[in-house]
């Protein structure tokens, strides 16, 4: 990963900064699938867990072949008034390593279809034994997405990993975020 694009969302009255980089990342996730094949990540700059916020600027990295052919798919149409995008610029010698990943917990919902189909718990026992409150709450930042699948809306928690000196190669999924059990890195600026 040789190079990166930095998107600032720029809020309004109308349109805060969390709206906006959940439009921005709902748009990039669309696109990332179907061009980059897991060659391209993200970043974000001002994510902050104490205040479970994103911030207000997301990096696109990966090579600059990569990175012209995703903004050559025009991705960020009905965006661009709320967004600063920079130019593909290459990533600073001094650059350290940190991988972004998703943090899914399973829901009540889930648990008790996986303890009845498993022949665990009936359906009353499942119903009894695994109450909505069980459900373990992440402490983490999270882009709220609606799902292209269900169309439900959903929590993509994302935990950010520790500055490491040397990168972690793999392909990332279609968030542009490493899977938590491979840590994979992205520069870190």
């Amino acid at each position: 990963m040789d190079s990166y694009i930095e998107i600032t969302v720029l809020p309004d009255l109308e349109a805060d900064a969390n709206f906006l980089m959940n439009n921005l990342c709902s748009k990039l996730h669309a696109v990332l699938g179907q061009v980059t094949m897991g060659k391209v990540g993200v970043s974000f700059p001002g994510y902050a867990q104490t205040g479970r916020h994103l911030g207000s600027q997301l990096r696109i990295h990966g090579t600059a072949s990569m990175l012209e052919k995703l903004m050559a798919e025009n991705w960020l149409k009905g965006l661009r008034d709320y967004c600063q995008c920079s130019a593909i610029q290459p990533v600073p010698a001094n650059a350290k390593q940190r991988y972004f990943a998703r943090r899914q917990v399973k829901s009540a919902h889930n648990k008790r279809q996986r303890s009845v189909s498993k022949g665990w718990l009936t359906q009353e026992e499942a119903l009894d034994k695994i109450s909505d409150e069980s459900q373990k709450l992440l402490k983490l930042p999270f882009l709220q997405l609606i799902s292209r699948g269900n169309k439900q809306q959903m929590k993509v928690f994302i935990e950010q990993g520790p500055v490491v000196e040397h990168a972690i190669v793999g392909s990332f999924n279609s968030y542009g975020l490493s899977r938590l059990s491979e840590k994979i890195t992205v520069p870190w600026f």
